[in-house]
């Protein structure tokens, strides 16, 4: 399937490169158990990209450039590509400083934000990525959406443990979730969306006309608002109810992040810095477990864990995805896989 949704994104005028990282980072995310941020959104991006709304060929450029800190302007350009480079410019930057921001204005919706920052950390960075996106939730005590879920994800180096990350939206679930269960044809949990007149509901359906709720009440309205000042009017990108989604396959997305890069060797010792994470890890997974609870994770592990089980197994997407996929092997002429199990184990090496 990576080559599948590689090839289709090329015939829209997408540089190999370019298309193969978009392939790349859905078919990660279904690997780490993450569908709602995997195959389902190759239409949209392509038909963003078929109504002009997404550039085909990303043309960042320096608005800013001061060292530690610069801004660059994304032009409409695919997410995933833009942040990429950010990712890139970042580590080389901290490298010379010690620590980097990069803002990326203008930019589009860049998937799984653990993607990026994992790159961040296996270059030896504590990485630090934040976004924006298009209104999910309501202010607190509010009722109509102009709020985004507005994620971020940290991720560090933890030596014989690969890289702890974290990767969360401020809303009680990711969007993405709740597309997902729509067209999985299943109910959503209670408490994690209300419908447009703000009554709880566990209709996906209604819930994407409604509200996601936010994570930890007021907390999370809280936070999200917070990055969005970071990444959007920090970045001197779209905030607020300006962020057109990938959903909408029209409008300008306007998204915003802004990535953070600390070079651990500005602080302290590499191997001293891993064994103190190694330490870390090893004293929270020896923590005794509650009743019905079985093994401590860290973050990021139980997407690692989900890789490994998955490269092996294969994933197979829903009904909803392979019918829009299908279409999408219709009329760029790339066929499809025989069947849906989307991942040939031996099609994509895993890195933890």
């Amino acid at each position: 399937m990576l080559t599948f949704a590689s090839a289709a994104t090329e015939t829209h005028g997408v540089p190999v490169d370019d298309a193969r990282l978009l392939a790349d980072t859905l078919v990660t995310a279904e690997l780490w158990g993450h569908a709602s941020h995997g195959m389902l959104r190759l239409p949209w991006y392509l038909d963003r990209i078929a109504t002009g709304a997404t550039a085909a060929v990303a043309a960042p450029e320096v608005i800013s450039d001061n060292g530690a800190v610069t801004v660059i302007d994304g032009h409409d350009g695919l997410g995933q590509v833009l942040t990429d480079q950010a990712v890139y410019e970042g580590v080389e930057r901290a490298r010379a400083h010690g620590i980097s921001a990069v803002a990326v204005r203008n930019s589009g919706h860049f998937g799984t934000a653990a993607y990026f920052t994992r790159k961040a950390a296996e270059m030896g960075c504590v990485a630090i990525l934040a976004t924006n996106a298009s209104p999910a939730m309501a202010p607190w005590g509010g009722k109509d959406k102009r709020i985004g879920t507005n994620p971020w994800s940290i991720a560090a180096p933890a030596g014989r443990y690969g890289i702890a990350v974290m990767d969360i939206a401020n809303t009680a679930v990711a969007r993405g979730k709740i597309y997902h269960a729509k067209e999985r044809g299943e109910l959503i949990p209670e408490g994690w969306a209300a419908d447009a007149d703000g009554v709880p509901t566990t209709d996906p359906r209604r819930a994407i006309e409604g509200l996601i709720l936010p994570m930890a009440g007021h907390k999370g309205y809280a936070i999200s608002f917070m990055f969005d000042v970071l990444a959007g009017v920090l970045t001197g990108s779209a905030f607020g109810s300006q962020v057109v989604g990938p959903y909408q396959p029209t409008g300008r997305s306007g998204a915003g992040h802004l990535l953070l890069c600390i070079d651990i060797r500005a602080m302290a010792d590499p191997a001293d810095f891993e064994q103190r994470m190694q330490a870390l890890v090893e004293e929270t997974k020896s923590t005794p477990t509650a009743p019905g609870a079985g093994e401590i994770f860290v973050p990021g592990e139980p997407e690692i864990r989900t890789a490994e089980r998955l490269s092996r197994q294969g994933v197979t997407v829903v009904d909803d995805t392979w019918a829009s996929l299908a279409r999408i092997s219709r009329s760029t002429g790339v066929p499809l896989p025989a069947t849906r199990s989307q991942l040939n184990p031996m099609s994509k090496e895993l890195s933890a």
